[in-house]
Order: structure tokens, then sequence, then C-alpha cells
């Protein structure tokens, strides 16, 4: 099968422009020639007549016409397309006088009789008739003179009515000058058509296109643009919106697998002490002659793993409140001293510190936006972190810094610190550097993702680094408290 190749716009805007304007070009040659030949063949005929009317004038007004008569005989025979007139003065039927050769009276009397009057030239209808001259017949008033003018139709008149090629040569130009204005146009609109052409074809099942914006500027080309740049505006959003959408799957995918790994990880803690649990009370159970201090000693084992399931239980209910609960919090101002100053005089009481102190640097009005509740549980898992697992004497809390909207503290220990490719997962739940010692120490895994959580849901920031001086040094942010009257 042939495919038949599609002619492009522009040739089918080019050859029709073309054809119009050269065939108007050809109709203005036609007509403007025929119009010259016309008043050249009228130029010729009045100069016929002219002279016959000046013989007769000179005539009738008694003036000698024979000087016209030399006149004419010197003037027209030295212009080359009058150099073959001839005129002929017959008086009272004799010759009185001519120009050239002179004319015969039988043929001009065999003209009149076939009803030509004076004043009557020979046209192209005569010449077809094969009367090849212009000729006038013309009488005086009394009769008595009667001139007679021929003009042969020889080549001198032919060129002088057909007249120069200089028509031909103009509108020959202004054709040529035409077509090159037709092709630039047909070219340029041809061009932008084209371009157009390729965008609608490829806009819509080539994802990887890029739309040209070399349109010309014009009306068309502003379309054009315009469409282009609502092409882009469409494919921007597209791309902006699977972007959207894959953030979005991943953040799901990333959910889902967090969920996966919260629950294999809380089963996995739940086995660990109920199975304890169990395995004594199976044991008491099944001995009951068990003396008294084994029994009461599998008694405060299960009791210690009942406490580790609370906390457990407790924790887990305080990372999920932070986490699906946020939003519920209720958020005031606090002062963070009074906060600190009533948890340290707790640990100190209570003996929770151990062999460890606590020392803080925090101004007596250092008002915050947060909750009591959620502060001081930070601070204690922040507390029983360095306690367990620093093995350090001491812990510090100071203010380092604020700014218009935030105070920045530091909280750091004096002990060992942590393996640097650690430091990016102590905030992952139940994640533990030292799963053993972890368990022993009564820890949960979920003290510092509460801390990470608090901290965000209060709306600051929280990052871990080891100290140089040794320790490890949590750096975090608090929003600031609005001032107020009693402040000032």
């Amino acid at each position: 099968m042939v495919l038949k190749r599609r002619i492009s716009y522009q040739w089918r805007l080019f050859v029709p422009l073309v054809a119009i304007i050269w065939l108007m070009a050809i109709a203005m040659t036609v007509w403007i020639s025929y119009r010259s030949r016309m008043n050249r063949i009228d130029r010729i005929r009045s100069q016929v007549e002219l002279i016959n009317a000046r013989i007769l004038n000179a005539y009738d007004d008694d003036i000698d016409p024979l000087a016209f008569l030399r006149f004419v005989d010197r003037f027209y025979v030295e212009n080359p397309m009058y150099d073959h007139i001839r005129i002929s003065a017959y008086y009272n039927g004799k010759l009185l006088y001519n120009v050239g050769e002179p004319i015969n009276l039988n043929i001009v009397e065999t003209k009149l009789e076939s009803g030509i009057t004076n004043h009557v030239i020979s046209d192209i209808e005569e010449d077809r008739r094969n009367s090849n001259f212009y000729y006038d017949v013309a009488s005086s008033n009394d009769k008595r003179l009667i001139v007679y003018t021929m003009l042969p139709f020889d080549s001198d008149i032919k060129r002088e009515i057909h007249g120069s090629s200089t028509v031909f040569i103009l509108m020959f130009g202004i054709a040529c000058l035409g077509t090159l204005m037709a092709f630039w146009m047909s070219r340029r609109l041809g061009r932008d058509i084209s371009l157009l052409r390729n965008f609608a074809l490829r806009a819509g099942s080539d994802p990887g296109f890029v739309p040209s914006k070399n349109f010309s500027h014009d009306e068309l080309g502003d379309i054009s643009r315009q469409l282009v740049r609502l092409f882009n505006e469409r494919n921007g959003a597209i791309i902006k919106i699977k972007r959207e959408h894959n953030v979005a799957m991943h953040a799901l995918e990333d959910k889902a697998r967090l969920k996966r790994e919260l629950t294999n990880n809380i089963n996995h803690e739940l086995k660990t002490p109920i199975g304890v649990i169990k395995g004594y009370i199976d044991t008491i159970r099944e001995h009951p002659e068990m003396d008294d201090e084994s029994r009461n000693h599998f008694l405060s084992k299960v009791n210690e793993h009942i406490d580790r399931l609370i906390q457990l239980m407790n924790d887990l209910s305080s990372i999920t409140r932070l986490e699906f609960g946020s939003q519920m919090i209720n958020l005031e101002p606090i002062d963070f001293h009074e906060i600190v100053f009533r948890a340290v005089n707790d640990y100190e009481s209570s003996g929770s510190l151990g062999n460890m102190v606590f020392n803080y640097d925090i101004p007596t009005y250092c008002r915050v936006i947060g909750n009591e509740s959620l502060l001081t549980g930070m601070l204690n898992n922040l507390t029983k972190n360095a306690v367990f697992y620093s093995k350090g004497t001491e812990c510090n809390l100071i203010l380092t810094g604020q700014d218009d909207t935030h105070y920045h503290f530091a909280f750091y220990d004096n002990g060992v610190g942590v393996k640097e490719s650690s430091l990016p997962h102590l905030f992952e739940r139940f994640f533990r550097e030292d799963m053993g010692r972890s368990r022993k120490k009564g820890g949960t895994g979920l003290g510092l993702p509460i801390v990470l959580n608090t901290v965000e849901a209060l709306g600051g920031t929280i990052s871990a680094s080891n100290r140089e001086g040794g320790g490890l040094l949590f750096r975090f942010t608090l929003r600031k408290a609005p001032e107020t009257r009693d402040q000032d």
C-alpha cells in the first residue's frame, strides 16, 4: 500500500496565494496594456483629425493653408512615426498641395460612396478588412476645399500602439515581490502550524516531550505560547501529584512497617515477662512442698515482672497518646524551672538517682508552652537513661540559649556514652544497645522514643550525640510562652 505524503500547511497556503498573485498580475497587465493601446490609438486618430481641422480653419479664416501644409511637411515628416503620412488638399477637384505621396481621389471617392463620411478613421476592425491605414476626410464650409489625410499602418505605428515593455517588467517585478512575501508569510505561519501540530500529536503520547516555545511574535504565537504554558503547568501539577502520591505511599508503607515492627516488638517484650511469670507460678503450683524462702523468692520475681509489664503498658499508653492524640493534649504556659526543681527533689527523696548527682541551671522564670505531666515524664526518662546506662556520676540540665520563639536546653552526663553506630537508633522504639543489660535494669526500650514524641508534640526538636568530655548529650528546644503583665 502506497502511503500518500501529506502536503505541508506552508505549501497548501503558499501555492493558492501565488496563483492569486500571478493571476491578478496578469489580469492587471492585460487591462493596463489594453487601455494604453486604446489611448494611443485615440491619440493617433486625434492627430489625423487635427491636421485636417487646422488646414480647414486656416482656409475658413482666409489664411493661406499652404503655409500650414509646409509646416506639417516639416514637422510630421521629421517625426519617425509620421514619416509616411500622406496629406492631399483638393481645391475644386484639383490637387492643391500634398505631403508625401498624393492620395488617389478615386480611392477616396470609392470609400465615400461606401457610406464612410468625413471624420471617419479606420480602426482595428477596418484593419482586419485590409484598410491598412488611418485616414480622415474633411471639407471646408463652402465645400470647395477637401483635405484627405492618411497614415499607413506600418511598423512604426505598430510599435507606437503596442508601446514599450515597461508595464510587463513592472508587473513581473510586482508579482515576484508578491511571491517572495507570500513565501515568507506562509513559511512563518506554516512553521507555527507545524509546531502546534507536533505539540498536539506528541503532548498526549510522549511523557518526556518538551514543547518548543519558539513561536512567532504575533497573535497565533501568543496563543501557542499560552497553550504550551498551560500544558507545562498541567504536567507540573501531574508530576507534583505523582510525587506527593509516592511520598504518601512511602509514608503509608513506613507506617505499616513501623506498626508491624511495633506489634512484633510488643509481642516479644510481652512474651518474656509473661513466660517468666508463668514459669514461676507453675513451679510453685507443681511443688506445694516448696519451702517458704524459695516460694517468696519466686513470688518476688513474679512481682518484678508484673511491675515490668505494668511499666511497659504505661509506656505504650504514653507513646500511643503522643503519636495519635497529640492534638488533644492540653498545652499551657508552664514554669519549666519549677518542673525541674520538683523532679530533682523527688529523685533525691526517693533515692532513684543512686550514686548520681543531678545538677541544673535553669532561670527562675523560664516559662514554656507545655504539659506538666509530659514534661515531668520527659525528665524522668532522660534521668533513668543516664542512671541505668551511662555509668557516670552526674547528669546536668542547663539552658544554652534562646531565640524569638524557643528556649534551647542541653541534658548530658559524664558517663561512657554510646557507640557512634547506635546514635541514629537511640529514638527508635525497643532499641537497646545492650539487650541483656537493659532488661536486667527493667528498661522497656520506649523511654527515649517517649522523650522524642513529647518534645515534638510540644513543638520542639531534639538530637543526641556523644559529648567530647565523655557521656551522652541531648540537645532539645521548647517553645516560649508569651510574656505576661505579671512578668513585667
